[in-house]
């Protein structure tokens, strides 16, 4: 019978030759490592959750900002916070973006939840985006020659109550007996909502987005209940200087328009068909022209769907779900970054071999 040999402990260069091998594969995590500029986020991280204890005493803290990237990492690949913890432990991409080494101690599924939370109370999610697009527009990444807005649906658990209690909660109450049954009551989702929409019923919230037309950098967000419809969320989202704004024809009212006319916004929003007034054929040829533009949108969303760990998030409440769709945005604007230098990196390498 043929024995195997056993395994050998990897060598220093071992380790290393495979990180290399990994970066030469196009790992996402060290791409953004190389063009991400993460202590602009520290200040922030400070503010939050006080200053990081420098002297001895007591049981060192994890590095903030190394917790901040775990938080990264955990919503690039929609793990739990155990999945995440086990992740660090066994994938060297995760490590090397984190500064680990494999001796290093990786913080526990209890301590990523706990400092997420601290997050969230602070309201820091918001803050740290509206950070990174200040960067961005310094760098002459946001054009403001034109904006697109669309919403995606974000499931949450689904939630199985009596009918009585769904109404209950509908009218912004709590059930009867819920509040004496504390753990129950923090495993039920009462700010999020049913609603169909083609057939697919979802239970959750809707991410609001406003992405610039030419960058496809997402410049503002709201995230409501998944019931409140698209349109009434885009008078929060557009502000004078916009200069275009394209969307679907879901959008289209006669108070949309007049707001957007009195923020001195030019309307690009589809054109929409009524009950005996079909389209003529120069509001088709219209609307072909602004989709050009418009499904712009569509490619945040797909990278959301299919280049992260999907727009399903398992949090309770309004608070929590919104940090997290808020992260998720900032995400998405780390990587299109990233992505945006790469090509005109690319493009600069042909013009010198040209």
């Amino acid at each position: 019978m043929k024995r195997f040999k056993e395994p050998t402990a990897p060598g220093f260069f071992d380790v290393e030759m495979r990180i290399q091998w990994l970066a030469q594969k196009g790992d996402p995590l060290h791409r953004l490592n190389e063009v991400i500029e993460w202590e602009i986020f520290a200040p922030i991280l400070e503010q939050a959750l006080g200053v990081e204890p420098k002297g001895p005493g007591g049981r060192p803290a994890f590095a903030w900002l190394m917790m901040f990237k775990i938080l990264i990492v955990q919503r690039f690949w929609g793990l739990s916070d155990e999945q995440v913890e086990f992740g660090i432990n066994d994938r060297l991409s995760f490590q090397r973006f984190l500064g680990l080494s494999l001796a290093d101690k990786v913080p526990d599924g209890n301590t990523i939840w706990d400092f997420r939370e601290c997050l969230v109370k602070a309201g820091a999610f918001e803050k740290l985006f509206i950070r990174f697009k200040e960067e961005l527009e310094q760098k002459g990444l946001v054009a403001h020659e034109g904006k697109v807005v669309d919403a995606t649906f974000v499931d949450v658990p689904k939630q199985r109550n009596h009918r009585e209690e769904n109404a209950k909660i509908k009218a912004g109450e709590v059930p009867a007996g819920w509040k004496e049954a504390p753990h129950k009551l923090s495993q039920k989702d009462v700010d999020a909502r049913w609603t169909k929409k083609n057939q697919e019923t979802h239970f959750g919230y809707k991410d609001h987005v406003k992405a610039d037309a030419k960058s496809k950098l997402i410049e503002d967000w709201k995230v409501t209940e998944a019931s409140v419809h698209d349109s009434q969320v885009i008078e929060d989202l557009t502000k004078k200087g916009d200069g275009e704004v394209y969307a679907d024809s879901a959008y289209r009212s006669e108070e949309i328009e007049k707001d957007l006319a009195g923020k001195e916004v030019a309307s690009q929003i589809h054109e929409r068909a009524y009950r005996g007034k079909p389209l003529t054929e120069e509001q088709i040829e219209s609307n072909r022209c602004k989709s050009r533009i418009r499904v712009r949108i569509e490619h945040v969303f797909g990278f959301m769907t299919q280049s992260m760990g999907g727009l399903y998030l398992r949090y309770i409440g309004k608070a929590r779900n919104t940090a997290a769709i808020g992260l998720i945005n900032l995400i998405y604007n780390l990587a299109r970054y990233e992505q945006i230098e790469r090509l005109d990196l690319m493009k600069a390498e042909l013009v010198g071999t040209g």
